[in-house]
């Protein structure tokens, strides 16, 4: 498979899942010759769409603040050669699999903020698996291991 654009695209929320995904890359990155491309996403939410007056300047420092805390938390001061950050305005699955078009893989968080409990994978992972043009990696939180039955178990 030729890795046409050199980068591993990571979608990054805040959560646990998404930090271990921003590690994995950070793995894989040397050994598929590519960069790490973290994506925040971030959307004003429909709940307050004619009621309150948008603050997207505060919307987006707050993913700007996720996004940072997430890369100190996956990396500290040893961050990949070649990582980028970006924020992005609008959903997160649809933009993911529009920035894995061109992408050697798309990782992403298996649970993240927000959603339904219970679901084995999320909205966004199940988006991407099911739409990415490119390979897609989904990770659960560090030290859970899934069995079939859907139990969740800390690794021995």
């Amino acid at each position: 498979m030729a890795l046409s654009s050199g980068k591993i695209v990571v979608g990054v929320d805040g959560s646990k899942s998404s930090v271990e995904a921003l590690r994995m890359a950070g793995k894989l990155a040397p050994a598929l010759d590519t960069g790490v491309h973290a994506i925040a996403c971030w959307h004003f939410p429909r709940m307050y769409e004619g009621y309150v007056p948008p603050d997207f300047e505060a919307f987006e420092a707050s993913a700007k603040e996720k996004l940072e805390a997430a890369l100190q938390q996956a990396y500290g001061t040893e961050q990949p050669a070649g990582l980028t950050t970006e924020l992005l305005r609008g959903p997160a699955p649809e933009l993911l699999v529009q920035a894995g078009e061109e992408a050697a893989l798309l990782v992403v968080g298996r649970r993240g903020h927000g959603g339904f409990r219970g679901m084995h994978l999320g909205s966004v992972s199940t988006a991407c698996v099911a739409h990415a043009a490119c390979p897609v990696l989904v990770l659960h939180e560090s030290g859970k291991v899934h069995t079939r039955g859907g139990r969740e178990h800390a690794e021995p």
